[in-house]
């Protein structure tokens, strides 16, 4: 097949506009989305818990650089029978189903909305106004296995080398490339992105649903208290004094060396 060239008018009235476009829809739907979300309350006591947890894993993992006596005073906070954190707080192990709740029925609702109906409305715009448009070419061969992803509207090109994209494919890899941007711009936590609801709906449910503290409570003073301790700084003292003193006698070698080499 003989070589394609592309028409320049293309790159800036098919190629850049699409970028633009889903780029600004990105940002516009960041922003309505921090409009019309409910500003949610944190859960104070849920906030103590999961850190008393993680206090507990880190002493755990780390407590075998503190002393005997220091990490049995930490263990004995948490895990004392009489007066131990994890045997004196007692919380309610029924968790909450967000099926339930309307708050977060609603706000899986406007997720859907936000993310659903823009992508129809313009999706089927650039269908009907950039249809048949090779946009551009990747710099590098490709199966014919790529062409369905990459050649969307233009599929009655049979021999149409696989590298060349589509206007519409170009807009849903745009869609899904502008991530990284994004998170340059709007920082990590941004609604730009595809919503929560709409990448995992069960691990949304999930975290809403929240976790069972009084098992974690268990199941974490039973791992702290088999932990056998350990302390690895217990001969530092004495290296360093024994690396202090072999300094020391060096440098009195040395120093005796150059004067009587003067």
């Amino acid at each position: 097949m003989a070589e394609l060239f592309l028409d320049s008018a293309i790159r800036f009235w098919v190629f850049l506009p699409l970028a633009l476009i889903t780029y600004l829809f990105g940002i516009i739907r960041h922003y309505i989305t921090i409009l019309i979300t409910n500003e949610k309350k944190p859960d104070y006591q849920a906030v103590i818990d999961s850190h008393a947890l993680i206090r507990s894993r880190v002493l755990r993992e780390n407590g075998k650089y503190l002393t005997k006596q220091a990490f049995n005073m930490r263990r004995h906070f948490f895990n004392d029978l009489e007066t131990g954190f994890f045997k004196v707080q007692k919380r309610d192990s029924t968790a909450k189903n967000p099926m339930t709740d309307p708050s977060a029925m609603s706000e899986m609702v406007k997720g859907n909305a936000l993310n659903v109906i823009p992508m129809l409305v313009i999706g089927t715009w650039i269908n009907s106004a950039f249809t048949g448009f090779l946009t551009t070419k990747v710099p590098f061969p490709l199966t014919y296995r790529f062409k369905p992803m990459l050649q969307k509207g233009c599929e009655s090109l049979v021999s149409l080398d696989a590298s060349w994209v589509s206007s519409a494919s170009w807009y849903f890899l745009n869609i899904f490339g502008l991530r990284s941007m994004y998170g340059l711009v709007l920082g990590q936590d941004n609604s730009a992105e595809q919503p929560t609801m709409m990448r995992d709906p069960t691990s949304a449910m999930a975290a809403q649903a929240g976790q069972d503290s009084q098992k974690a409570f268990k199941t974490e003073w039973e791992a702290l208290e088999i932990v056998d301790h350990n302390w690895v700084l217990k001969d530092v003292p004495s290296k360093l004094m024994l690396n202090g003193m072999s300094s020391y006698q060096n440098c009195i070698h040395n120093s005796n060396r150059m004067i009587t080499s003067e």
